[in-house]
């Protein structure tokens, strides 16, 4: 939205630079994320950055054609903020000297102040203990600095770790002050935006009534049509455009059969009788359990709930006249995700069952007002909007549902068994008041029976798995360390109140090495 006080984040290929966005928007500050090659000298003039920080990068400024960012953006009288691969730039475009073949450092490193400087600018309250713990990634390192700029502190491994030129507005680091591991990276970038000029502008109240403005300006008094799946982000998105524009939206919900307890009744409960937006319910139950009944591996199951997700949407679609455009849930991490820093590919770790497609098949123009969002802003934006909190604050589900939480064959008797034991799991959670510290907590029920005992009788029943994970982002998690009374607990609750189900156990792994869900 233009109308905001912003800053350009220069993207040179971190894994991490959405974090640098993730923190600035808490501080109700305006950013984008845009690659190094496609920022020029005439990218740079319209966009018109108030300041601008570098990211890091998994290259060597060493090496011949490694990326740069435009040598005019340094005479622009704006601040700028080098991170590690970031400062390397700065230094190498500005006169200084980084150098390979040094000692590395990655993981957890100490900073001392340089010479007792305590450090101003971006580093005021820092050294309140002496030193600064913060998070290294680097191979290469600074040796020679640009004339103009100061140490303000040194690591071991890195003699110009925090180095400025208060002066001209520029700073640079060797580490990541966007890592939570650096606790007090986000007063670096407080101390940053503050010394930029920037006054917090960026508010979800601000945001709401300037998407509805845009989506009015966009739509006229066309027709609408949104694929809701019951998820935050669509039905954040469907709210929105009803509150722009009323009765020209119709959302089109897909009910796959593959959904939690009660999970469709409550959606179409909620979208018709408290919002009274226009809704289709499409009940195609039959047509996705038939077409996956037997289907065991996971990519097969993916793909055929994507492409029966198509044709059902459109078919409903095509029962809607005058349609013009198609809105969609789409968010930041989204819209950098498919713009990679170097143009190369990336690894696809699992097909997403409604991405792609739907926008060329049916000549329809995209609607996407949460683009410019992360999924906590998004939440934000359904409170702004009135949602209810146990909605908005629903853990992630994703878009093949159960069906990834059914390893192996799926078969409607499965289905009805692991719908049963996740309300009671989730039941658990929320008596113990444990919902809101978890990430994303589910049952899956697995491809085996186990022999048990129930009463003098013996049982062949199936075993489930509880997964339960923290997590910030969902890029990395780890598992939630229940007490056993309570994994007791919730395994007596499960054995005794769903039939077909005999032995309970909890998933302690990681995300890496595993992913969240099982499939």
């Amino acid at each position: 939205m233009t109308q905001h006080q912003r800053l350009l984040i220069i993207d040179f290929g971190s894994q991490v630079t959405q974090l640098i966005a993730r923190r600035l928007r808490e501080l109700n500050v305006y950013c984008e994320i845009h690659p190094f090659n496609a920022v020029d000298d005439a990218f740079l003039k319209s966009f018109a950055p108030q300041a601008v920080i570098l990211s890091g990068g998994p290259a060597s400024v060493t090496t011949a054609c490694s990326p740069r960012a435009p040598q005019s953006l340094f005479d622009m009288k704006v601040p700028v903020f080098g991170i590690c691969y970031g400062q390397q730039v700065m230094m190498e475009q500005m006169g200084g000297r980084v150098e390979s073949g040094h000692h590395a450092e990655y993981g957890r490193a100490f900073i001392a102040p340089d010479d007792g400087h305590k450090g101003d600018g971006i580093f005021a309250g820092l050294f309140e203990t002496g030193r600064e713990e913060v998070w290294m990634s680097h191979g290469d390192r600074v040796t020679a600095l640009a004339p103009g700029f100061e140490v303000i502190g040194t690591s071991p491994n890195a003699p110009y770790a925090m180095i400025a030129d208060e002066s001209r507005g520029f700073y640079a680091v060797q580490f990541h002050p966007e890592v939570h591991h650096t606790p007090n990276g986000r007063t670096m970038l407080e101390n940053f935006v503050r010394l930029a000029g920037f006054t917090g502008d960026w508010t979800m109240a601000s945001y709401k009534d300037e998407a509805i403005r845009k989506i009015r300006e966009q739509v006229g008094d066309k027709q609408v049509i949104c694929g809701l799946s019951g998820g935050v982000d669509s039905s954040v998105a469907a709210v929105l455009i009803h509150e722009a524009i009323g009765d020209q939206l119709t959302c089109v919900f897909v009910d796959h059969g593959l959904l939690r307890l009660n999970e469709a009744e409550e959606v179409v409960t909620m979208f018709r009788d408290t919002y009274n937006i226009p809704l289709i319910h499409a009940d195609e139950a039959d047509l996705f359990i038939g077409a996956l009944e037997g289907v065991s591996d996971p990519e097969v199951k993916r793909k055929t709930i994507g492409r029966l997700f198509i044709d059902v949407f459109q078919k409903y679609a095509n029962q809607i006249d005058g349609a013009e455009f198609l809105a969609q849930g789409t968010l930041y991490p989204d819209v950098i995700e498919s713009v990679s820093f170097s143009g190369g590919p990336s690894v696809t770790i699992k097909s997403h069952h409604n991405v792609g497609g739907l926008p060329e098949k049916m000549g329809l123009k995209l609607v996407e007002p949460l683009r410019e969002l992360f999924k906590d802003e998004v939440r934000a934006l359904g409170r702004e909007l009135g949602l209810p909190e146990k909605f908005i604050g629903r853990h992630p589900f994703p878009g093949p549902g159960l069906a990834i939480r059914c390893p192996g064959e799926i078969t409607r008797e499965k289905l009805d068994i692991l719908r049963k034991a996740d309300a009671v799991f989730i039941d658990q959670i929320r008596k113990h008041g444990l919902y809101d510290e978890i990430w994303q907590a589910f049952v899956a029920i697995l491809p085996v029976r186990t022999v048990g005992v129930m009463g003098d009788g013996r049982t062949y029943d199936y075993a489930c798995a509880l997964r339960a994970v923290t997590s910030v982002d969902g890029m990395t998690a780890d598992y939630y360390p229940f007490g056993h009374d309570f994994l007791g607990e919730t395994a007596t609750r499960i054995i005794n109140e769903v039939k077909g189900i005999n032995r309970v156990t909890y998933d302690i792994t990681s995300k890496p090495p595993g992913t969240i869900e099982w499939e």
